[in-house]
C-alpha cells in the first residue's frame, strides 16, 4: 500500500458540540479533498467544555449517539479510515466517563475503541494550571490494534505519550502506524511535544499521526497545536504550528520495511 496519503487534523474545539462537528466535518472533507484515505481527530473533538464536567453531561451510550453517528458518517460519506479523536462515552460510574477512541473504516463500520489508559493528573506550578482527568474519567486497560489497508494501527491519547511501554506494548501488537489524538497543553508542548512524538516514531521504527488541539480555547485554556506526521526514521513529514487545518504525508510499506530491515532494533531487544 505504497503512496497511500494519511491525514491529521488540528482544531480549536470549543464547548458548543455542533459547531465542533461542523468544524470537524469541514476539515474531514478537506482532508478527503486532499487524498487522505486515513484522518485522524484531535482529543475531544467534540467537546472542550468550560470545565471538566460538561463532558460528562454530553456522555453516550457505546455504539449510539450523535457523536458517534457522525463520526460513522463521515468515514462512509468520504470512504476513509476514520480516528475519531476522542469522546466521552458512558461508564458504569455517573460521574464519570471513559475517553475513547474509535475507529470507523471506509464504509463506517465501527472496527475498534481505545479508552485512555493514562490520565492527566498534573500541576503546573509556572501558570497555575492544574488538570485532574480522574476526576471525571474512568482509565481503561486495554491496548488496541487493529488491521487496516495501512497495515497496523495502533491507539493512543495524548498522555499516553509519556508512556514508552506503552508504544512497545502497541508494536508487540504489530503496530506499524500510531494514532495519536492529543490536546497538548501550551506550556507542555513547547517543552516535549516534538521531542515525544519523535523519539516514538523511532523507538519503534514506527509512523505517528499527532493530531492535536491548537490555539485558545473558549474556556480560557491554550493547546499547544503543532499536529505532525513523522515517519518510522524520526523525520517529520508535515506539520501545523498553529491553528484549524489538515496536516498529510504518505503511508510507504516499502520504506516502513527497509528502515525495520536496515535497522533491526527491534529484533535486538533484550529487556
Amino acid at each position: 500500500m505504497t503512496g497511500k496519503k494519511m491525514a491529521a487534523i488540528q482544531m480549536a474545539s470549543g464547548p458548543n458540540v455542533n459547531a465542533n462537528l461542523l468544524e470537524a466535518a469541514r476539515l474531514i472533507a478537506k482532508a478527503a479533498e486532499a487524498g487522505a484515505k486515513l484522518i485522524v481527530l484531535p482529543e475531544n473533538f467534540a467537546i472542550m467544555g468550560m470545565n471538566d464536567r460538561d463532558k460528562v453531561k454530553v456522555r453516550e451510550a457505546d455504539g449510539k449517539g450523535p457523536i458517534q453517528d457522525f463520526l460513522s458518517q463521515q468515514a462512509k460519506k468520504h470512504s476513509v479510515w476514520l480516528v475519531g479523536g476522542t469522546i466521552p462515552l458512558a461508564c458504569d460510574d455517573a460521574s464519570r466517563v471513559r475517553a475513547s477512541c474509535l475507529l470507523y473504516n471506509d464504509q463506517g463500520k465501527r472496527v475498534c475503541r481505545y479508552d485512555k489508559i493514562h490520565l492527566f493528573d498534573v500541576s503546573l506550578e509556572e501558570t497555575g494550571e492544574q488538570y485532574t482527568e480522574s476526576q471525571t474519567i474512568e482509565p481503561g486497560d486495554e491496548v488496541v490494534v487493529a488491521d487496516t489497508p495501512f497495515g497496523r494501527l495502533g491507539l493512543a491519547i495524548c498522555y499516553d505519550l509519556r508512556f514508552p511501554e506503552m508504544f512497545r506494548a502497541l508494536l508487540d501488537k504489530g503496530a506499524q502506524i500510531v494514532a495519536l489524538p492529543s490536546a497538548f497543553t501550551a506550556i507542555t508542548g513547547r517543552a516535549h511535544w516534538e521531542v515525544l512524538v519523535r523519539a516514538r516514531a523511532i523507538e519503534n521504527l514506527s509512523y505517528v499521526i499527532a493530531a492535536n488541539q491548537g490555539g485558545y480555547h473558549v474556556n480560557g485554556r491554550e493547546t499547544h497545536g503543532d499536529s505532525m506526521i513523522v515517519g518510522a526514521w524520526g523525520t517529520v513529514l508535515d506539520r501545523l504550528p498553529r491553528g484549524s487545518g489538515v496536516v498529510l504525508a504518505d503511508f510507504d510499506q516499502a520504506r516502513l520495511d527497509s528502515f525495520r530491515r536496515n535497522l533491526p532494533a527491534i529484533e535486538h531487544r533484550r529487556l
